[in-house]
């Protein structure tokens, strides 16, 4: 399933079960016949609908919504060898732990903001009717580095549009990981028919605004004084990258 796609069940049962298991990322079916209060039989014919239809899949005893999977890549650079996929939920702490390294210095707010959304709702990806998001990690050596992440709206008139995130742990930078990264999520955003990107960061996040600035993103806005950091008060730079 296309994290793109419209939702359409044809039985409200269907559409709990897929709610449930959406919402808590992965889960065993005896849970969700629990929390559901549904009948064993009942459970099963649904899921089995469900499964057909690209909604859920079972992995092991546990189902997981069945996300379309995406290729993983290899890439090398100053002899550094790593690996850029779709995230899952088995990232879901090493994720967190790279995004407040990144925001450690408070100059990243919108990095701080995803790892506590993340962390609050403990789920990676999100694909329901308020809202919808793409994560891609960058490994090596099977430990999370950096990750993109794009915020995909759900009301129509935004629904070309889409908030990006990128970061990568201090102890990797300067590798062209963060190039990388921010590429493979411009590129999935284009694939998916997005027209326009934004990420906003404080003024002075320089280093941020000067990588954007290099792969062609432009500042549409400033807000005067939208952050308060260390005290004092900080410019908002709104960048924005224009696939059309």
């Amino acid at each position: 399933m296309e994290l793109t796609e419209s939702l359409n069940f044809s039985h409200k049962d269907r559409k709990d079960i897929y709610d449930y298991v959406e919402s808590n990322g992965t889960v065993r079916e005896d849970e969700v016949r629990r929390a559901l209060n549904l009948d064993p039989s009942a459970l099963g014919s649904h899921v089995t609908i469900l499964r057909r239809d690209g909604y859920i899949r079972k992995v092991g005893n546990k189902l997981q919504v069945a996300f379309t999977d995406e290729v993983e890549e290899t890439h090398e650079a100053d002899g550094l060898e790593y690996r850029i996929r779709a995230a899952g939920e088995e990232d879901r702490d090493g994720l967190i732990e790279v995004m407040r390294a990144v925001a450690e210095d408070g100059r990243y707010i919108e990095a701080e903001t995803v790892a506590a959304m993340v962390d609050e709702e403990e789920v990676v990806l999100r694909h329901n009717e308020l809202n919808s998001r793409m994560m891609f990690v960058a490994t090596v050596d099977g430990e999370t580095v950096g990750w993109v992440h794009l915020d995909l709206p759900t009301a129509e008139k935004l629904s070309h549009t889409a908030v990006l995130t990128v970061g990568v742990h201090p102890d990797y930078r300067g590798k062209g990981i963060g190039s990388t990264l921010l590429e493979r999520g411009v590129r999935w955003a284009d694939e998916h028919s997005f027209e326009k990107l934004y990420n906003s960061v404080p003024s002075v996040n320089d280093s941020a605004i000067e990588f954007l600035e290099s792969k062609g993103w432009e500042t549409e806005a400033v807000r005067e004084g939208h952050y308060r950091i260390d005290g004092e008060y900080v410019d908002e730079v709104m960048m924005a990258c224009d696939l059309r």
